[in-house]
C-alpha cells in the first residue's frame, strides 16, 4: 500500500508540525488542510512569523481598531492578537492532543525576546501567556541562554508545559535537559500531575551549515568543500544521542515512574538554505523515533511531494557524526565559536522582528485612532 511521505515519516515516529501561524490560516481552512492532508499535528511560532503574519494584509485591523479606541497599548495590542491566535489554534488541535494524550496537538508561543537575558522577567511573561492562553495544549516558548535555564526550570515547576527554543550546541543541551529534569522534580514537589507536563527542546539545524560553510568556502580548499552541508545533520545527530543517553539514567527512571514523559527532540530551522542541497535535507535526513520536525510551509510542501523516507536515519551514525566535527575543527572551524555566534544572532534576529512589530503596530494603532 503506498502512502505519503508525510505519512512514512508519520509511521517512523516523527510529529510533523509547522512553523507557522496566521489569521488568515485559521479562518481559510489551510491549516485544517494540512492536518487533513499533510499529517501536521502542531504548530510553532516566533516573532519573526508574528511580524509576517500581522503585517501582511488586513486580517487585523479590526481588532487594532478596536484596540485603538479602548486606548490599549502598542505592547497589550500584540498581546492580543497573538495569544488570539494561539488560543484559537490550540482550539483546532484539540481533538489531536486528545487522541495524543497532549504529546501532539500543541501550539508554542515565545515570551517577549527582549527578556531572553531577563530570569524573573521571562518567568511572569511565560505565566502571564499561559493564563491568557488558557489552553492545556499550549507550549511557552523560552530562548535557551544562559539566564533562561533558570526560567524553563521555575515555569515547568508551575506545571506550565515549555517548548525551549534557539538551542545550537551539545553542551547547552544537556543543560537545557538538566532544566527540564530539575523542573519536572520541583513540579512533583508541588503536587502537579507529571504526566500533564510537556515539553520539547527546539535544536537549530539550517543555521549550523550555513555559517559553518561560509567559514569552509572561505578556507577554500577540497577537503573544506568536501565538509560542506554536513554538519547541521550531524549536530543534530550528535543532539539524539544526547537525549537518548540523558533519558536513560537513574534519575529520569525516577520521574518517568512518576508519570512523566521526556521531552522531545524537535527540529527547528528546517528549511534549507542553499539550493545546492536537497531541499527536504533537514526531513528525510533526521528520521528517528520521538522527534518533531517543525517545518515552514514550503518545506512541508517538498516533503510531502518527493521526500524519500527510508526510516531511521539518526540511530548508528554516531561515530560518522564525531567525524564530522572533529574534521571541522582540524581545519580550524571553532565549533564553539559557530554555536556561541548563532546563539547571539538568533537573539538579535527575533528581538529585531519584535521591535520592528512594536513600531508597524505602533503606527497601526496611530492611523485608526486618526480615522476615528
Amino acid at each position: 500500500m503506498s502512502t505519503t511521505p508525510t505519512q512514512q515519516l508519520s509511521d517512523a515516529g516523527v510529529s510533523i508540525w509547522l512553523d507557522d501561524l496566521s489569521r488568515t490560516r485559521l479562518e481559510t481552512g489551510t491549516l485544517q488542510k494540512l492536518i487533513d492532508e499533510k499529517n501536521v499535528v502542531g504548530v510553532t511560532t516566533n516573532p519573526s512569523i508574528f511580524h509576517a503574519a500581522i503585517t501582511a494584509g488586513t486580517d487585523y485591523d479590526a481588532t487594532i481598531a478596536a484596540k485603538a479606541e479602548a486606548g490599549a497599548s502598542v505592547e497589550e495590542t500584540i498581546f492580543e492578537i497573538t495569544t488570539t491566535d494561539v488560543a484559537d489554534a490550540c482550539d483546532l488541535f484539540a481533538p489531536i492532543a486528545a487522541a495524543t494524550n497532549g504529546v501532539d496537538g500543541r501550539v508554542s508561543i515565545e515570551v517577549d525576546p527582549r527578556l531572553a537575558w531577563d530570569t524573573e522577567g521571562t518567568i511572569a511573561e511565560a505565566k502571564h501567556l499561559y493564563a491568557k492562553v488558557n489552553k492545556d495544549n499550549v507550549h511557552i516558548k523560552i530562548p535557551a541562554t544562559l539566564e533562561g535555564l533558570e526560567a524553563i526550570t521555575a515555569t515547568l515547576a508551575e506545571g506550565i508545559s515549555v517548548n525551549v527554543t534557539l538551542i545550537f550546541s551539545l553542551e547547552r543541551y544537556r543543560a537545557v535537559i538538566n532544566a527540564f529534569q530539575s523542573g519536572l522534580e520541583q513540579a512533583k514537589e508541588n503536587g502537579h500531575d507529571l504526566s500533564k507536563i510537556h515539553s520539547v527542546a527546539s535544536f537549530f539545524v539550517s543555521r549550523v551549515d550555513s555559517e559553518i560553510d561560509k567559514r569552509l568556502d572561505a578556507i577554500g580548499t577540497d577537503e573544506a568543500k568536501a565538509l560542506k552541508g554536513k554538519a547541521g545533520v550531524a549536530n543534530a545527530r550528535l543532539a539524539y544521542q544526547v537525549y537518548e543517553e540523558l533519558f536513560s539514567t537513574e534519575r529520569w527512571a525516577v520521574l518517568a515512574e512518576a508519570g512523566a514523559l521526556p521531552q522531545r527532540p524537535l527540529w527547528a530551522s528546517t528549511g534549507v538554505k542553499d539550493p545546492a542541497y536537497p531541499d527536504t535535507l533537514y526531513v528525510t535526513e533526521l528520521v528517528a523515533a520521538g522527534v518533531v520536525n517543525t517545518m515552514p510551509e514550503k518545506t512541508l510542501d517538498a516533503a510531502f511531494d518527493h521526500g524519500v523516507v527510508t526510516g531511521d536515519t539518526i540511530t548508528g551514525t554516531y561515530d560518522e557524526a564525531n567525524e564530522t566535527l572533529n574534521a571541522l575543527e582540524a581545519l580550524g572551524v571553532s565549533y564553539n565559536d559557530v554555536v556561541t555566534l548563532l546563539e547571539t544572532e538568533g537573539l538579535e534576529k527575533f528581538v529585531g522582528s519584535w521591535k520592528e512589530l512594536l513600531a508597524d503596530v505602533e503606527g497601526a494603532l496611530a492611523t485608526a485612532r486618526k480615522a476615528s
